[in-house]
């Protein structure tokens, strides 16, 4: 019989970039959970940054709070946390890029700006994406009109643990899921059992695996101690087995049915799967 399929963990990441928060429950929304990814670090030319480009972001921690969220620098314990709520106010805004998208964006406090900027040794700004902001998910692969926030792609990232102990069987040092950022974390099924699933339901909520994750330098980078591997790992392993298309592929992106609750410990079921 096979194993049965559970929801493990649950992660937002409030700050693009930045790192995740753990949850035992979440609400869905139609731009993916909520307080995923709606916050977002830009330039001077009001461009977003990631850790692909800006590697010193690695060394930026998040941790809960009420309503909101703890920024700090691990390596500069001067600079006192920052405190960041969950949601912003229009008080000013302006247009920011994420990747070939323009979109609306409304300013977070001064204090924000000026406390990122020095951390991070350049200005930059912090934005966040309201409700009336429509930002979609590929229209080829997605005709219904799906949203997302400021993630790279996609409202949610799917991810096996089984694909995570097939890789780092092949590691000579594992890592950790977080290397991968996913959104949803499930137990059971074999390795890469999530690449075939096409409709499926967590709990009492439909989702669709749209299509493979191809991974970037970002996974390179320990987000305990921020360096980047001088081997190019875990990229390097998985490029050597999982490559599609020129990319690493490592999870599912995912988009959901719109509204409603989901918790760690719900079960999977898998309904359709792809051709």
């Amino acid at each position: 019989m096979p194993d049965s399929l559970l929801l493990s963990d649950l992660y937002i990441y409030p700050v693009k970039s930045l790192g995740g928060i753990r949850l035992t429950e979440a609400v869905v929304e139609p731009r993916g959970l909520r307080h995923d990814r709606r916050w977002l670090i830009v330039n001077e030319r009001n461009q977003f940054m990631t850790q692909r480009q800006t590697t010193a972001m690695a060394h930026l921690k998040v941790a809960p709070a009420y309503n909101g969220f703890l920024l700090s620098h691990q390596q500069r314990p001067e600079l006192l946390p920052l405190y960041v709520p969950f949601e912003a106010t229009p008080e000013k805004t302006l247009f920011v890029t994420v990747w070939d998208d323009m979109v609306f964006a409304w300013r977070a406090r001064p204090e924000c700006d000026e406390w990122l900027s020095e951390a991070l040794g350049q200005p930059c700004k912090l934005v966040y994406m309201s409700d009336m902001v429509r930002r979609d998910t590929e229209p080829a692969l997605n005709p219904e009109g799906q949203l997302v926030s400021f993630a790279d792609a996609y409202p949610f990232l799917l991810i096996g643990q089984a694909s995570l102990l097939d890789l780092n069987s092949r590691l000579a040092e594992p890592v950790g899921m977080e290397r991968f950022r996913p959104n949803f974390v499930f137990s059971g099924g074999a390795a890469f059992a999530e690449d075939s699933w096409s409709q499926f339901r967590i709990g009492e909520l439909d989702f669709r695996a749209v299509r493979a994750c191809g991974r970037c330098v970002l996974t390179t980078i320990d987000p305990a101690t921020a360096r980047k591997n001088a081997l190019g790992e875990p990229l390097r392993t998985l490029a050597s087995y999982r490559t599609e298309d020129g990319s690493a592929m490592f999870g599912q992106n995912v988009t959901g049915a719109g509204r409603g609750w989901i918790a760690v410990g719900q079960p999977i079921a898998v309904h359709s799967y792809k051709s």
